[in-house]
């Protein structure tokens, strides 16, 4: 019992430390990797701690399974939005860059170490993973904000580069200690691997999910569940002889992009879980080093560090990349923007775990550089950001967003927003009655909202609202600019006559028709819609397209504008498998969008062409009455 305390009260140690520590780095700016790295080197054997740990399958276990982990949330927070935007050359990064930086470092190994070539190769093949959670967290306390394609790209080949390292650091070791394969049987194994990785994956993503939408658990047994199926799946795989590490990605990515029972509970719980075992392994192989051991091979593997940042990793990305049309800086930031992490120093582990002779420099090289890594590419990524003119201005919009279990298919957030000083909310701009809020807090405390207009900057103001009107309400609480007529998306992209009929504007559009609405007009339709009491900005959706109050003289509506490309949440979260009504659904709103461009194409061209737009403008006694159109553009 006593034993048994002492190595909790160690273990708890290090961990309150860590997350102490952690403050400071916020401060500084330094990769918390690193800090972490730094309080295991501490505390182990050569350290003020002189703690004994030596158990290298130990330390592959552990590190197993918080890889796993790490693995399942970064799929589980992944948007598919990405995959649209980067999903090529990330992916090519994951396959040809891993194998063109483990050549390249192999090389260096080989003749700044004198390791044969096996031995050299692993060596490669363990620091050719990257390690993006780094990244991305010193972007976030740097203030930084990447182009979205720079950005998804780095996320997506730090997701997807881990188990292409891993399957070709145990082919390495199976061919140094049991001999090489041949290459039929290596690209099979290979092939299988990956392909039985991916089935896995997304089926047990989808058990995930099913299991619980209709189980209706308790909230605080859904983060439990998703735990278990993740090392399931991920053990079950490896034993089937697939990629587990593949399949704990994919299974993560599916089940983060459908809809699931608690997604943000789980969201938090997963990026808590991903924090404690980021700094469990990393303490854990901290106190697996032996700094003693460095001293007579220093120099070589600093040599190798050089080469991996200089060379291979430059040389990977630019070749990688040339396809797909990436401006030089671009390509320069993501070359540098490299760092090497918990991955490096767990696949140098397998070397050790075979037996090789020279396991142990093999793990001692990968952790020089991994901390060279993380010293000179992770504390300079704001800077490199800033010389290739690569930051963007921040998006303002909600600070946070909750997801609420309605009843029925209601599909509604709640969202909170810090009412920017220059938004046309602190500016006086009448809010339409869809943005308008539900609760106010102003200097921590609570205000009715009868007495809180008009709204002043710094207030704290929460809505309900529905996707897919959410970057209108962000640019009204968070804009830089006061909205005009001219504002295209809160007023349209056509402006119509509000005598127009239902009937009229859906055969001229092409749009879906409801019989009893056939003879309203669109004034009477918005009347009904809102009760009788219209306010200006009030919207409609009619199929593809939404009909929207323009302009109002006291409580009748003047103008009524037509929104061709209502506006769309860019990140929302696409099913990776859809039904087909709702794949018809979207068929049809793809097909009256080329209708609707088609007809702007006609539009712009009559306008270059006074005679032919007057011909084309009266109709023929055949055609019936069609209803008067106006524009900002004089269509």
């Amino acid at each position: 019992m006593e034993a048994v305390s002492y190595i909790i009260l160690i273990g708890s140690t290090l961990l309150i430390v860590s997350v102490l520590t952690s403050y400071l780095a916020l401060r500084v700016g330094a990769p918390l990797l690193l800090i972490f790295l730094g309080i295991g080197l501490l505390a182990g054997e050569d350290g003020i701690g002189h703690i004994s740990f030596n158990d290298a399958g130990s330390a592959f276990l552990i590190g197993s399974m918080a890889l796993a982990v790490i693995l399942f949330e970064s799929g589980f927070d992944t948007k598919l939005a990405s995959y649209k935007a980067a999903a090529w050359p990330a992916m090519t990064l994951a396959t040809v860059g891993v194998a063109v930086t483990t050549g390249v470092v192999g090389i260096a190994a080989h003749y700044l170490m004198g390791l044969g070539w096996g031995e050299a190769l692993l060596v490669g093949a363990a620091c050719s993973s990257t390690d993006a959670a780094a990244v991305f967290f010193l972007l976030r306390v740097g203030g930084i904000t990447l182009r979205d394609r720079v950005r998804s790209t780095l996320e997506i080949e730090s997701g997807s580069n881990d188990p292409v390292a891993i399957m070709l650091t145990i082919l390495l070791v199976e061919a140094a200690t049991h001999g090489l394969a041949s290459p039929v049987a290596i690209v099979g194994e290979l092939v299988l691997a990956f392909a039985l990785g991916g089935v896995m994956g997304l089926a047990g993503g989808w058990l995930l999910v099913a299991f619980i939408n209709k189980a209706n658990f308790e909230t605080g047994l859904n983060p439990v569940v998703t735990l278990t199926f993740a090392l399931f799946i991920f053990a079950a795989t490896n034993v089937l002889g697939g990629s587990g590490y593949l399949a704990v990605y994919a299974a993560g990515l599916y089940a983060g992009n459908v809809r699931l029972r608690g997604a943000l509970e789980l969201r938090r719980f997963h990026s808590g879980l991903t924090w404690l075992s980021q700094i469990v392994m990393f303490v854990m192989l901290g106190l697996l080093a032996t700094p003693r051991e460095f001293a007579g091979m220093i120099l070589p593997a600093l040599g190798v560090a050089l080469v991996l940042i200089v060379v291979a990793r430059p040389a990977a990305v630019w070749l990688c990349l040339l396809p797909y049309r990436f401006s030089v800086r671009e390509t320069s930031f993501i070359a540098w923007v490299g760092l090497r992490g918990a991955v490096s120093l767990l696949l140098a582990l397998v070397p050790v775990l075979g037996g090789l002779e020279n396991g142990q420099l093999i793990f001692n090289t990968a952790f020089i550089v991994v901390v060279v890594s993380l010293l000179v590419q992770g504390w300079t990524i704001g800077t490199m950001a800033r010389a290739l003119e690569l930051i963007v201005p921040p998006r303002r919009g909600p600070v946070e967003r909750v997801e609420l279990e309605l009843p029925g298919n209601a599909d509604q957030e709640l969202v909170a927003y810090t009412v920017h000083a220059k938004s046309p909310a602190a500016r006086g701009q009448r809010m339409p009655r869809w943005a308008k809020p539900s609760l106010i807090i102003r200097a921590g405390a609570v205000v009715p909202l009868h007495k809180a207009k008009p709204l002043q900057p710094g207030d704290l103001v929460y809505l309900f609202t529905p996707q897919h009107r959410l970057p209108l309400i962000d640019r009204l609480y968070g804009g830089s600019r006061a909205l005009d007529q001219n504002d295209r998306e809160f007023y349209g992209d056509l402006v119509l006559s509000p005598d127009a009929t239902v009937e009229q504007i859906a055969e001229m559009y092409g749009l879906p028709l409801s019989l009893p609405n056939a003879r309203l007009t669109l004034r009477d339709l918005l009347r009904n819609e809102f009760g009788g009491s219209c306010e200006l900005g009030d919207r409609v959706r009619m199929g593809g397209v939404e009909l929207i109050v323009r302009d109002m003289d006291e409580s009748t509506i003047t103008s009524v504008g037509l929104a061709l490309e209502p506006a769309r949440v860019t990140s929302r979260r696409r099913p990776l498998y859809q039904r087909i009504a709702d794949i018809g659904g979207r068929l049809h709103g793809w097909w009256n969008e080329q209708s609707f461009r088609r007809w702007k194409e006609r539009e712009r061209k009559r306008e270059r062409r006074p005679d032919l737009a007057r011909a084309e403008a009266t109709p023929s006694p055949s055609e019936g009455e069609v209803p008067s159109l106006e524009s900002r553009n004089g269509v």
